[in-house]
């Protein structure tokens, strides 16, 4: 137990080095994200309001002004109170609100020849969400204990190997393929060391969940070819060839790593119980052959499929539901509908993510039964 607890922290150590060499490679100028918006943006806080400000536009559209001052919270700004300027017009459907006395804001700085003004950006939501966060750790910890603590922490692991290295590799022309790849198997390695351990569960776990994914990635290369996809699913997609028009971003490449991390997940979950059992059951009864404890493995992920299958399957169409609504509402014919690029990809997500999970389930159980034939009888280590 003390042994699995040192190889854990090592393993914490080790994956926060390679997160950092990987974004050194990936991040060509030392920055997450390379921001092209001039100016800055400061968190404020809402003083008063000092003005408002109608105009009506051709006698329809109103056009509201309103000025305020607020409170700098952050950068060099802090503790200065700024006159800000928020713009709206009412015929924009997505016009915000009118900024109230106590709100906390975002307000974005431009250089209007040589005197800098300030502009009503957005609101922060991002607090909330953080509080939310901090709820969710707490929790899980209090419930899990230790487990919870390992959980948080490959979470967090999780996080970063997207952000701060699957999206900057994109962002700077970096192989799509390659990276999103990388990042699954590194996502699955570490989470499974953090959460099980250095032991022979997590090891067959890691190689079916790491088949299992590639499996879902070679299914979205080979419909690729049948199904003529562009990758413009969305308007988000233009902007994004728009983002470097010399080098642009390869959109077929976002679907094939959006569906392999959307499904690595699920996946994992699937290999990983269908690992811990079979462990449970040749330790329980050592005397059982390599071909039944395999056999008992396809009988445990009948059960799992169903429900994991779903949880994809809801997972995609829950996330796109307006767009599914607005193509049914505005599409009286359904063949028309579904073969709509943007709910092909969706369909793809759910079909090749499932049948990922379920190929999972024999190559899991095959590893399994390779690997746990050679294991003596022992004590099991679940507790590791």
């Amino acid at each position: 137990m003390k042994r699995q607890s040192v190889y854990q922290v090592v393993a914490v150590i080790v994956s926060a080095l390679l997160i950092l060499f990987a974004y050194l490679y990936v991040a060509d100028s030392g920055t997450i994200f390379k921001g092209t918006m001039d100016g800055e943006t400061v968190k404020c806080i809402v003083i008063r309001v000092t003005d408002v400000k109608t105009d009506n536009v051709s006698g329809e559209n109103e056009f509201v002004t309103v000025t305020f001052k607020a409170q700098a919270l952050n950068t060099a700004l802090r503790g200065k109170t700024l006159e800000v300027v928020q713009e709206m017009d009412k015929s924009y459907v997505f016009c915000p609100k009118q900024v109230e006395q106590g709100d906390e804001i975002l307000v974005e700085s431009y250089d209007n020849g040589g005197e800098t003004q300030y502009y009503f950006g957005d609101y922060v939501r991002i607090t909330p969400l953080l509080w939310l966060l901090v709820v969710f750790c707490i929790l899980i910890i209090v419930f899990s204990r230790l487990q919870g603590l390992k959980t948080v922490v490959s979470l967090g692991f999780t996080c970063l190997s997207v952000f701060v290295v699957l999206i900057p590799a994109i962002l700077n022309g970096h192989n799509i393929y390659f990276w999103s790849i990388t990042v699954c198997v590194f996502i699955t390695v570490v989470t499974l060391s953090i959460i099980s351990g250095f032991n022979v569960k997590a090891l067959c776990a890691g190689i079916g969940c790491v088949c299992g994914v590639l499996c879902s990635g070679l299914i979205v290369l080979i419909m690729d070819k049948f199904l003529n996809m562009t990758g413009l699913l969305e308007e988000e997609s233009v902007y994004l060839i728009q983002l470097y028009p010399d080098n642009p971003i390869n959109l077929k490449a976002i679907i094939f790593a959006m569906i392999i991390v959307g499904a690595v997940g699920a996946v994992m979950d699937v290999s990983m119980s269908i690992s811990s059992s079979l462990y449970e059951l040749r330790i329980k009864s050592p005397d059982i052959a390599p071909k039944e404890l395999m056999k008992s493995g396809f009988t445990i992920g009948r059960d799992m499929m169903g429900t994991m299958a779903n949880t994809l399957v809801l997972a995609y169409i829950g996330s796109s539901l307006t767009s599914v609504l607005l193509l049914v509402a505005y599409n009286a014919n359904i063949e028309q509908v579904i073969n709509k690029e943007m709910i092909v990809a969706e369909i793809l997500q759910a079909l090749a993510g499932s049948l990922g999970m379920l190929l999972t389930l024999p190559l899991t159980s095959a590893v399994c039964a390779a690997i746990y034939y050679r294991v003596k009888e022992k004590k099991s280590d679940a507790s590791c």
